[in-house]
């Protein structure tokens, strides 16, 4: 089979370009796309198809049925239109990797991941935009999944459509490794797997819940520190449902300190020092570190990981606990 090439006119822009073969003489074209052009999920390529992008010996076609011959000469020009409600905007955030396909960020609490109610600009989205102008052809300026607002830490972006769609591919195939700092209210006794499912709340709709009739969720955790009253654990992510960590903490009884939403708001224990008190009530978010990412490259096939430690806020917090606990935090 012939492999597609790639040329890139004055624009950046890129035709991607493959010779059908003898074996796919009276394929539909939606199946030969699919075959010549890897690159690109088959969803992706039916609507650039519908869009007229893809030609056939050099006259558009727009039907997916339509069968190709051997020798056609198919030409792909897989351009995202660009998002122009979403601006481009200067906001702070450290880039821990880049290359021309993707982009490992730092994402600071605070900082919503995208636009949405509420939220029409000064988000991770806008900021991609002007760090990498180029992502304006790629959907959603490359984000392919998120943290929620109050949680730092690591996300991978895709720099390119065809990174996009890998790693999309990658993430339902649970490929790339996701692992978080967490600090819960109360003693773990050992690390442990919750599998729960996880679905809307049926009494709050704007909140998560362990359901019975829930999307499977799988998170792994193992205790990093234990303190007098609280747990340092470090988790990982088998599936990436919302809220995920949050609702399965709340699920053992032990939620995230800070988290208003899932009940770590709570002060717990009598016996608190007056210092870890005065902590956990100055807490401003939950206390959720996104700190390792670990993935092949979608194209070139590298193994990229990147580690950041615990932000200074999550820090101050874990010193305090350490320094108040009788045992020192075993």
């Amino acid at each position: 089979m012939s492999q597609p090439t790639s040329i890139a006119d004055r624009s950046g822009a890129e035709d991607h370009i493959a010779s059908v073969p003898p074996e796919m003489h009276g394929w539909r074209l939606d199946q030969a796309a699919a075959r010549l052009f890897p690159s690109f999920s088959r969803a992706r390529l039916q609507a650039w198809i519908d869009e007229g992008r893809l030609r056939c010996n050099g006259a558009p076609v727009a039907r997916r049925r339509d069968a190709v011959a051997e020798g056609d000469t198919l030409e792909l020009r897989p351009v995202e239109a660009p998002d122009t409600r979403v601006r481009p905007q200067a906001l702070d955030f450290d880039v821990l990797h880049e290359d021309e396909d993707l982009a490992i960020v730092n994402k600071p609490p605070g900082l919503t991941v995208h636009p949405g109610a509420g939220a029409a600009d000064g988000t991770l989205q806008n900021a991609l935009l002007h760090r990498f102008p180029k992502t304006d052809r790629v959907p959603r300026a490359g984000i392919v999944h998120r943290l929620d607002k109050d949680t730092s830490g690591l996300l991978v972006v895709a720099l390119s459509v065809a990174a996009h769609t890998q790693l999309v591919r990658m993430l339902q195939a649970r490929e790339i490794r996701r692992e978080y700092d967490a600090v819960v209210s109360g003693r773990v006794t050992a690390g442990s797997t919750v599998e729960a499912p996880i679905g809307r709340d049926p009494q709050h709709r704007t909140r998560m819940a362990v359901v019975h009739d829930g999307r499977d969720s799988v998170t792994h955790f193992r205790v990093e520190k234990r303190f007098a009253a609280h747990t340092w654990l470090r988790v990982r992510l088998e599936t990436g449902r919302t809220h995920q960590i949050r609702v399965h903490m709340k699920h053992l009884n032990h939620p995230i300190v800070g988290d208003s939403t899932y009940g770590g708001r709570q002060i717990r224990g009598p016996g608190l020092a007056p210092a870890v008190r005065e902590a956990l009530a100055r807490f401003p978010r939950q206390a959720l570190h996104a700190r390792l990412l670990h993935l092949r490259h979608p194209l070139s096939g590298a193994d990229i990981e990147v580690e950041t430690p615990l932000p200074p806020d999550m820090a101050t917090l874990v010193s305090v606990l350490a320094a108040e606990s009788p045992d020192r935090g075993d």
